[in-house]
């Protein structure tokens, strides 16, 4: 078996979640009713300062316009994270949580 790298917000909800993939493999449960599930167990990504988005964009040797491509978004947008002027949300701060954590390969 895999080593999980999820991160949850309880022991108990890691073993809770254990036992439901457990039964959506045999058919027990949908799809939907797992991704729920995925939903309240795992750790929701925290906000990331402005110093830290510019560090994780220094660290992988990267211009701004070169990063806004690889995030999907404009090179003003990163700017303004960086300056603080705005903050990531959704699948953006999904993407520079991850490519913090694990390096910015892990999105390319």
């Amino acid at each position: 078996m895999a080593k999980s790298t999820r991160s949850y917000r309880s022991d108990a909800l890691q073993a809770s979640h254990s036992a439901m993939q457990g039964l959506h493999k045999v058919g027990a449960i949908d799809k939907m009713a797992m991704r729920q599930f995925d939903a309240t167990c795992l750790t929701p990504v925290d906000d990331l300062r402005p110093e830290r988005i510019k560090n994780i964009r220094e660290a992988a040797q990267m211009s701004q316009a070169i990063f806004a491509l690889i995030l999907n978004v404009t090179t003003s947008l990163v700017s303004q994270w960086e300056r603080g002027e705005k903050k990531p949300s959704g699948p953006s701060l999904k993407l520079l949580a991850l490519a913090d954590s694990k390096g910015i390969d892990s999105i390319l």
